[in-house]
C-alpha cells in the first residue's frame, strides 16, 4: 500500500555555524519546521549554489552578519512525520563559518538573533539537532 506524502522529495539546506569567543550565533525560527525554537541560521540551497555558499547567503539574509564559510562539519537527516505521512524532509549540511562583520539583526524567517553561550542555550527552547552540531564543534561525533 502506498501512502500519500505531504512533500514530494527531500530538500537540501545549509546551516551557518558561526562562533565568536565562546558564543555561537543563533536565531529563533519564525516558520516550520521548528517555529519558535532556536537554531543555527540557514535555509535552502539554491540551484547552482554550493552548501558553503548557501550557508553564507542564508546567514546574511537572516541576520545581516557577514561570514566566510570554512568547511563542512557534518550532515543531518531531518525527517518529520505526521501520522504515517512525511511533513518535512531535509538533508542539512552544517557549515563552519568565520565571522567577518555585522551584529545579528533578525530578518527573513528569524524572529530573533543573538550570540549565545552554551549556558544561555540551556534556558531556551532549542531545535533538536543543536546539541549534535555543538558536539561537532567540540570535536565529538
Amino acid at each position: 500500500m502506498t501512502h500519500r506524502h505531504m512533500v514530494e522529495r527531500p530538500k537540501l539546506g545549509a546551516l551557518a555555524v558561526v562562533t565568536r569567543g565562546d558564543a555561537v550565533l543563533m536565531v529563533a525560527r519564525a516558520n516550520e519546521p521548528n517555529r519558535g525554537l532556536w537554531g543555527f541560521p540557514g535555509g535552502h540551497v539554491e540551484l547552482g549554489e554550493t552548501g558553503l555558499e548557501a550557508a553564507a547567503r542564508e546567514l546574511r539574509e537572516e541576520t545581516g552578519v557577514i561570514a566566510t564559510p570554512r568547511r563542512y562539519l557534518g550532515n543531518i537527516d531531518l525527517i518529520e512525520r505526521i501520522d504515517e505521512r512525511i511533513a518535512h524532509h531535509y538533508l542539512l549540511v552544517a557549515v563552519l563559518c568565520d565571522w567577518q562583520e555585522g551584529s545579528p539583526v533578525p530578518a527573513d524567517d528569524a524572529t530573533d538573533a543573538a550570540w549565545l553561550t552554551p549556558d544561555q542555550m540551556r534556558d531556551l527552547p532549542m531545535s533538536p539537532n543543536v546539541d549534535r552540531v555543538l558536539g561537532w564543534l567540540a570535536g565529538r561525533d
